[in-house]
């Protein structure tokens, strides 16, 4: 039960430093000639924070994009889907056929990570299959789809 006192004490005893810290930089800031506290923030805070727009990436940094191109992501062609109970399901036996909601010669969804990007049909090359992009849906259109 001590030891839970002192880490209170020690966290009152830091809120407490910290809280005259920001007193002691406020009265700092409060301008000599009477005028508005307000108008003074902005330059205090200019002078505490780094400016990230100025100047140019130090040498040898990556670029944003260059840090995730290397991220592996789920990429999954589905040609449809189902609902089926799950006494249908334990009655599947090889050779057993299963109704999709899509159609024969329709589009392809193709998913990153679950989420929609693109469209398009299933084609044969060395026999492997692929599949070649139809249409590629639009970020503005994929923001979209996330807000319904």
């Amino acid at each position: 039960m001590a030891e839970a006192n002192d880490s209170e004490e020690t966290g009152l005893d830091d809120w407490a430093a910290a809280l005259a810290e920001q007193e002691a930089f406020d009265a700092a800031q409060q301008p000599s000639d009477g005028g508005d506290a307000l108008a003074a923030a902005p330059a205090a805070a200019a002078q505490i924070f780094q400016q990230f727009g100025e100047g140019a990436p130090p040498a040898g940094a990556p670029s944003n994009l260059d840090m995730i191109l290397d991220i592996p992501v789920a990429l999954t062609v589905e040609l449809g889907r189902t609902k089926i109970a799950i006494r249908s399901l334990l009655q599947l036996a090889q050779g057993s056929v299963v109704e999709l909601d899509g159609l024969a010669g329709e589009p392809m969804d193709v998913l990153v990570n679950g989420c929609l990007i693109a469209q398009g049909e299933v084609v044969v090359v060395n026999d492997k299959f692929g599949i070649r992009l139809t249409d590629i849906i639009t970020p503005a259109e994929r923001i979209r789809r996330l807000h319904k």
